[in-house]
């Protein structure tokens, strides 16, 4: 019984130190790598990432206030290659796929009126030539800046 208790604990600290390695590990790839793609956008202080597989499918639930505009941003490690993303409303309405943009990573936009959207974010399933599940981090940056001071963008 102890040794299996051992077996379990050692087990328990060794996925735990995984978990808290790919996080870390993914903070510093957002730091380095997609903070900077943000600008001239203000980033709103929200870091949501995870670590993700081919195949993988996430949803965020995202909240944008009037007078603003924004810029979505769905930074992925290159290994994942075309990360899909689409918006939808609150009522399941697509409102945007990046596949229509032959998946560019971020989209622009402003809004005269309070938006919950849907974030659904889409790791291309492995291929025929792939021998292993490729993963990588996937972070989801939101960008904002006052309506007054912005040229770009659409609502």
């Amino acid at each position: 019984m102890k040794k299996f208790l051992s077996l379990v604990l050692i087990t328990g600290m060794f996925v735990s130190f995984a978990t808290i390695q790919s996080t870390a590990q993914c903070k510093s790839f957002t730091k380095k790598k997609c903070l900077p793609q943000l600008d001239p956008y203000v980033y709103n202080g929200q870091l949501n990432s995870a670590v993700l597989a081919q195949g993988d499918v996430a949803d965020l639930n995202l909240t944008f206030y009037p007078d603003q505009a924004y810029r979505i941003f769905v930074c992925s490690d290159p290994i994942l290659e075309n990360v899909h993303f689409k918006l939808f409303d609150k009522d399941g309405t697509l409102i945007y796929d990046n596949e229509s943009t032959d998946y560019l990573p971020f989209w622009d936009f402003k809004t005269d009126q309070a938006l919950e959207l849907t974030l659904r974010v889409i790791v291309p399933p492995k291929t025929e030539d792939d021998y292993t599940v490729k993963e990588g981090c996937v972070s989801i940056l939101i960008g904002f800046k006052d309506i007054d001071n912005d040229k770009t963008g659409e609502k």
